[in-house]
């Protein structure tokens, strides 16, 4: 048989906020099709009605575009294979549906939700097999006669895999290996329900990965347990020859503790869990997203993809390029990857230091603009040079840069009572007419002529500095104060030097 050509999907479900997680399993499937010259498709799975949330469908689109990850067919694309919404492919699956259960392979039951509850009462553990369909309600204990009349009498149904007991299921994973379940063990799983005349996951799943020729099939570890029925549903179509590869990526943990990262550990820890923020329709209720806390798309990118998988050196900033040449499934990790989120702060904050000091004036521009504040972007840009060691997000930049932008209403009460000597005042109001009087007002003259007046009077450098920085700044805090001043102006500086010199007492 010839090589296929590499083909891989997403397949998300609009049931709620993506995920984390189905983030990193996606980036997974992007960066495998690039690096094979394959094609990456997103499909929706909407087949479920009852959970379909208003708006998951456009937050899965925005999400991938603010990261910048490119679908090459399907939802918001197109392609040969669509339609690529499940919920408009109905007929398709029906098709197959018919298919089973004309080769015996399916079968029809008509087990009430509470037949069904009966039944788990009197039987411990009981699942739907082999071992206990013939006591049930369905096509291989009532007669055809029987059956007919149920359903023209509109008796709701679901059509059951027949699955056949004492075979051995081999799941071959690229990760994982081989792994072999007992067929013993599975139950007959719905495929199909009459109400609302939709295949389940399971039936949709293969289907759609046949007809859109997918390659392989890389999802998370929580669909390992289904692997194996998929198996057997892609023999009872006939179609074992074109299966998949699978592979069952390891589960994203807690930062702290045992089992599986969630929502209430974001919550409880105080980092996002969803890309984008998202509010809810039903509750009201807003959760934080990456984006909107400041992190930047290129360390999200980076972040996800070390979580579970390595490059086989000890490098940790790698660009998409980068991972997209690095990246091989048989380097990730079978075991659960702990979600170090102070790691994904380290990530942003590299990321902050990469980028131009004109990128980052464009971001911080709108936080500015938003506390009403108006300042040149030119400006904006040499304080983002000065400050951006000091941040690892650009909302940050506020809180550490607010005094080239606005001057101190207050100074910080430690500092005055350790800084603030009874001479300070005389000595500052020195200082001020020292920096009115110089001509050439940039960094490096302010700091020879100011360092050469301390010492020719003979005064303490740490006393006036300290002083000096807490007049401009308000606090101990900020890069070397002569930049500070060089940027704010001659006016600016000593207008802050004899506003402190009047305000503050001792």
């Amino acid at each position: 048989m010839p090589k296929r050509k590499v083909r891989v999907r997403f397949a998300p479900s609009p049931t709620g906020a993506l995920h984390i997680g189905g983030v990193r399993t996606a980036l997974y499937n992007y960066l495998f099709a690039r690096q094979h010259g394959g094609k990456f498709i997103l499909r929706i799975e909407d087949t479920d009605s009852t959970r379909f949330v208003p708006g998951a469908e456009e937050y899965i689109l925005e999400t991938f575009q603010w990261l910048g990850l490119s679908f090459d067919e399907g939802v918001g694309v197109g392609g040969d294979h669509g339609p690529y919404h499940q919920s408009e492919r109905r007929e398709i699956y029906k098709k197959y549906v018919d298919q089973l259960l004309q080769e015996g392979k399916a079968y029809i039951a008509f087990d009430t939700p509470e037949e069904l509850e009966a039944k788990r009462k009197e039987i411990s553990n009981f699942q739907y097999d082999a071992s206990t369909r013939m006591g049930m309600r369905n096509s291989l204990t009532l007669s055809a006669e029987e059956v007919k009349k149920l359903i023209a009498a509109g008796d709701q149904y679901v059509v059951r895999i027949k699955i056949a007991p004492g075979e051995e299921v081999v799941v071959n994973d690229i990760i994982r290996g081989e792994v072999t379940i007992h067929s013993s063990v599975l139950d007959d799983k719905v495929l199909y329900k009459s109400a609302d005349q939709l295949p389940t996951y399971h039936l949709a799943n293969i289907v759609d990965d046949h007809l859109m020729e997918i390659t392989h099939v890389i999802r998370g570890e929580e669909w390992l347990p289904s692997a194996p029925l998929h198996v057997l549903l892609y023999r009872a179509l006939g179609w074992e020859d074109t299966m998949p590869r699978f592979a069952h990526l390891p589960l994203l943990l807690k930062p702290d503790g045992n089992g599986k990262l969630s929502k209430r550990d974001g919550d409880r820890l105080g980092f996002p869990v969803f890309p984008l923020e998202w509010k809810d329709p039903k509750s009201g209720e807003t959760f934080s997203g990456y984006r909107e806390s400041g992190y930047l798309p290129e360390a999200v990118i980076n972040f996800l993809a070390l979580l579970g998988w390595n490059p086989g050196n000890d490098q940790e900033l790698l660009s998409l390029d980068e991972l997209i040449k690095l990246f091989d499934l048989a380097r990730c990790s079978r075991s659960g990857a702990k979600f170090d989120f102070e790691k994904g702060k380290w990530f942003n904050h590299q990321y902050i230091q990469q980028q131009s000091n004109e990128e980052i004036a464009s971001l911080f521009m709108p936080v500015l603009k938003e506390k009403g504040v108006e300042a040149p972007v030119e400006r904006v840009a040499t304080v983002a040079g000065l400050m951006k060691e000091r941040i690892n997000f650009i909302s940050e930049l506020l809180d550490a840069a607010s005094f080239f932008f606005v001057a101190p209403e207050s100074y910080d009460e430690k500092t005055v009572k350790k800084r603030w000597k009874e001479d300070t005042p005389e000595r500052l109001t020195e200082l001020a007419s020292l920096l009115e009087n110089l001509s050439d007002f940039s960094a490096e003259n302010q700091e020879k002529e100011v360092k050469g007046w301390i010492e020719a009077s003979g005064y303490y450098l740490g006393n006036i500095m300290n002083a000096f920085r807490l007049s401009v700044v308000g606090e101990p805090k900020g890069p070397h104060i002569f930049d500070i001043t060089a940027l704010l102006g001659k006016e600016e500086s000593v207008k802050r030097i004899r506003k402190a010199v009047e305000v503050i007492r001792k």
